[in-house]
């Protein structure tokens, strides 16, 4: 199988959505962040969504993407061989409860992996009155797809920085109750078997269900607001990582920051997550948080 990388700038059908106070609360509740700000809706300032609701708000178009990709002659069969690869979250304003958004969504880099192929998916969450409320870049690896025609939209990509050689800072182990993916699934909407149903799991190849990538990036999310943000999300601007490992309900995790440099307006935190077997389950972790 192989993609033509000339596919890329290939746009996707505008999905459009509302975002309820319900669908704020229930991605907080699912992955145990108590932060207020998610939560007391008593407050002035009302409440808003996790930073990572945001991959909740696109689902939607991202699993099942063959419906959305305005090109007749898309080989939809290199589909099933994808794998979320790369992550990359920009929020211009939190998103808050009763949003009417619009996705625009369109294929923005194709490149030649040794994995296969690399894919990237920008979409653009717009508001009722036209302005930007967050940018997400989805990075697909196409497994065993060659890339035809090398790559193209490198200039487009995401520019993460370089992390400088330091002094590794804290770190939090936190345990990945069996339930979770279950928990995850079921209020975030984010619905695929090889999370909740271990016969699927155990037929492509898994030993057993694992836990959603996002919903590990979630945590450490959730430890890098509370400990670089004082926990008010609005500081969290940027966010990226790789996703290299698999992490085992049952099981720890560790969330370590692995580097920290201070710039006149905000902090690049850098940050990684270690699975129960000391891989890298997340790589290249960072975070731009304003100060």
């Amino acid at each position: 199988m192989e993609l033509d990388s000339a596919f890329t700038g290939t746009t996707l059908r505008e999905y459009v959505t509302q975002v309820s106070w319900r669908d704020i609360m229930s991605y907080a509740a699912a992955i145990g962040d108590n932060n207020a700000r998610y939560f007391d809706d008593e407050r002035k300032e009302g409440i808003i969504a996790h930073p990572m609701n945001c991959v909740a708000i696109t689902w939607p178009i991202s699993g099942r993407i063959w419906e959305y990709i305005e090109a007749d002659n898309f080989p939809h069969e290199i589909i099933a061989t994808q794998v979320h690869y790369t992550e990359y979250l920009e929020f211009h304003r939190p998103v808050l409860p009763g949003d009417e958004l619009t996705i625009r969504g369109r294929i923005s880099a194709i490149l030649p992996h040794r994995a296969g192929t690399h894919v990237n998916i920008r979409f653009d969450a717009i508001d009722a009155k036209g302005g930007p409320v967050f940018t997400e870049v989805m990075g697909a690896m196409m497994r065993g797809v060659s890339c035809r025609n090398g790559a193209s939209g490198v200039e487009g990509m995401p520019v993460i920085p370089e992390q400088e050689t330091g002094t590794p800072g804290w770190e939090s182990k936190i345990y990945i109750d069996p339930l979770l993916p279950h928990v995850y699934d079921g209020c975030t909407d984010i619905v695929f078997p090889i999370h909740t149903s271990p016969k699927f799991a155990r037929q492509v190849g898994l030993p057993g269900i694992i836990l959603q990538g996002t919903a590990t990036l979630a945590l450490a999310v959730r430890e890098l607001v509370n400990r670089e943000a004082s926990g008010d999300p609005e500081r969290l601007k940027r966010l990226y990582c790789r996703f290299t490992g698999m992490v085992m309900p049952g099981t720890d995790i560790t969330v370590e920051q692995t580097g920290k440099r201070e710039n006149e307006k905000s902090a690049d935190i850098f940050f990684q997550v270690m699975n129960c077997d000391d891989r890298k389950a997340i790589s290249n972790g960072y975070a731009e948080i304003a100060k």
